[in-house]
């Protein structure tokens, strides 16, 4: 049953270069495993780590680059059941208003690369990413989304827009 999965809370950070582009990483282990991803990380919940907190560190850790609060705009969360069918996920989205100046050494976790907004599409990304994330990254970068996906295996992806605040128009 799905309500016997654990439940977790992770972080994306949306980061992007002087022309825009914006950094990915080719995950080399799940969840996501070889697929394109925003950077992020589970919030360590026994230190009483925060979303920003965990934001911060996980950019610091990933691509070494040192940002403050000030350099966050939390722009939506999104509540995941079942994802992959390995546990239920809230995630809370933040995009970095300090450019990173140059691609990251390769990760444990994977390797980077930049690329145009429009270049993501073609990318082998997860599907959640492809219609949830970017269609939503897009249209509230610069407001603020609420969604609940219901993302069990075998069922079909569906989802609720719990809150939208601010809509700019895709980019």
């Amino acid at each position: 049953m799905t309500n016997q999965l654990p439940f977790k809370i992770s972080v994306l950070v949306f980061i992007r270069n002087q022309d825009g582009d914006h950094l990915l990483i080719k995950r080399s282990k799940a969840p996501n495993l070889g697929n394109w991803s925003p950077i992020g990380g589970k919030l360590d919940m026994h230190l009483g780590e925060s979303p920003y907190e965990c934001a911060r560190r996980e950019t610091q850790e990933e691509v070494g680059l040192e940002i403050g609060d000030a350099d966050l705009r939390c722009f939506g969360y999104i509540a995941e059941k079942s994802y992959e069918g390995t546990g239920h996920w809230l995630m809370f989205l933040f995009d970095c208003q300090q450019a990173i100046d140059a691609l990251p050494p390769t990760i444990k976790e994977g390797h980077f690369a930049f690329f145009s907004r429009k270049a993501i599409d073609a990318l082998a990304i997860p599907q959640t990413d492809r219609t949830l994330l970017w269609p939503y990254y897009d249209r509230f970068k610069n407001g603020f989304v609420g969604l609940r996906a219901n993302c069990e295996p075998g069922g079909e992806l569906t989802l609720v827009e719990e809150l939208k605040l601010g809509c700019d128009k895709a980019s």
